[in-house]
């Protein structure tokens, strides 16, 4: 295994580095195209279309490909691996181990255990270039593909022992954070590097983290920047009251619908109408009516209710209290005005007015 404390590839991970076809000092489709001269033409034209090397950038099937020349699809792979074995015995492979060295030190560099999308876009932002790099890694004895299954995204890997490392510290992770949950970035990232202490030289390196937590695909980032699980309403966004819900919580009190309505279309770019919100709030019980069009979140602890029940409420839990109590305590879990609140506590049908000043429950007799 790699031990990324005392590997000099990892002493000194470049963070924030914007990389392109630039970063590697070879031309990937040159370094493909010498190795595909070793192939006859036919194989040649087969590797080319599923992989993306030709005019085309787009990944043709095994299907499409048997169609065009009139032959099965497993004939088709037969020829691709053939094709892939035949460069790895030629004299062209062995001359290119250059190439192969830049590439793996780039993937250390990079993690050691990539996710294929990310770090392919992180290369290079020309799709040909990038399925050049692809054949290059499929190429290469050294590099091993993990495939995409139920926790993980399609990834690559120089080291076997450290990707399983990771793999078990994303699991781990994943284990902790409920559907509900809404995790800062920051503090995600803080909670994973320490599980991660053993296999990393530098252990504040948000950059690493944040390249492994996107292998998962039990977690991702919501448009606001915040981590949860992947099929979180709050994360993955299905509508508009998916959207006001990001806006009211990260506004921190209650808002008008009309104001998370803006906010929509501010944060997000989304097209939203007042009244749609306003239905969507209405209907979506994590939200509550705490005033004259004023949503809050249920999780702060407002309840439903008009104002006379939350003051039946109150003095159910506490027993008979002054108005100054009884007003204090529905100005907690809604957003009225004081005399609301007076009007309603003279209502003889429900309360009344003790000796002391204080109110109590009417007691209504069977």
């Amino acid at each position: 295994m790699v031990d990324y404390k005392n590997q000099h590839c990892m002493a000194k991970i470049k963070q924030d580095k914007k990389h392109s076809r630039e970063a590697l000092t070879f031309n990937p489709k040159e370094a493909v195209k010498v190795l595909l001269s070793v192939l006859p033409t036919r194989a040649q034209d087969v590797v080319k279309q599923r992989y993306g090397l030709g005019k085309s950038s787009e990944r043709a099937t095994l299907e499409a490909i048997g169609k065009s020349y009139g032959i099965t699809r497993e004939r088709v792979r037969q020829i691709e691996n053939f094709a892939i074995k035949s460069i790895r015995k030629s004299p062209a492979y062995t001359q290119a181990h250059g190439v192969f060295d830049e590439l793996e030190g780039t993937i250390r560099e990079y993690g050691g255990i990539v996710h294929e999308a990310k770090f392919l876009s992180h290369l290079s932002g020309d799709k040909a270039v990038q399925n050049h790099v692809h054949f290059l890694l499929v190429l290469g004895d050294r590099f091993e593909k993990l495939r995409e299954d139920d926790e993980f995204h399609h990834r690559w890997t120089v080291d076997k022992k450290l990707g399983e490392k990771v793999h078990g510290a994303i699991r781990k992770l994943c284990s902790s954070v409920k559907e509900a949950d809404l995790i800062k970035e920051e503090v995600l990232i803080s909670q994973f590097l320490k599980d991660v202490k053993d296999i990393v030289h530098d252990a504040n390196n948000p950059d690493l983290a944040r390249r492994w937590l996107e292998l998962s695909k039990q977690l991702s980032r919501n448009p606001l920047g915040e981590w949860g699980l992947s099929k979180s309403p709050n994360v993955k966004l299905r509508g508009m009251r998916d959207y006001a819900y990001l806006v009211i919580r990260s506004h921190g009190e209650p808002m008008h619908f009309t104001e998370v309505t803006q906010k929509i279309k501010e944060l997000f770019n989304k097209r939203a109408h007042t009244a749609t919100c306003h239905n969507e709030l209405i209907k979506d019980d994590r939200f509550v009516l705490v005033g004259r069009g004023l949503y809050a979140l249920r999780e702060w602890g407002y309840k439903e209710g008009i104002v006379r029940d939350i003051i039946e409420e109150l003095i159910k839990k506490q027993g008979p209290l002054s108005r100054t109590e009884i007003i204090d305590g529905v100005l907690k879990e809604r957003m009225v005005k004081n005399n609301t609140i007076i009007v309603n506590l003279q209502n003889a049908r429900f309360f009344k007015r003790l000796n002391d000043g204080r109110y109590a429950l009417i007691t209504i007799k069977n």
